[in-house]
């Protein structure tokens, strides 16, 4: 079963320093192109860490939308 939540990263404010990459357990961050962080919503499992790391405070754990 999916987690309830996701993290999103707002590519404006990332210094693209690479933290939540270190800190992501699955491996779903990536700062694309060395410009900035890229979470993959289908490997993330909300628990946040990443967004606990970040010096930016640019990511933002949101809720899944319920299947229906």
């Amino acid at each position: 079963m999916p987690s309830k939540r996701y993290a999103k990263a707002n590519r404006t404010r990332c210094v693209s320093c690479g933290a939540c990459v270190r800190e992501c357990p699955r491996g779903a961050v990536e700062i694309w192109r060395g410009c900035f962080a890229r979470i993959d919503p289908a490997v993330c499992v909300g628990c946040g860490r990443c967004r606990e790391a970040c010096p930016a405070d640019c990511i933002e754990l949101l809720q899944r939308e319920a299947a229906s």
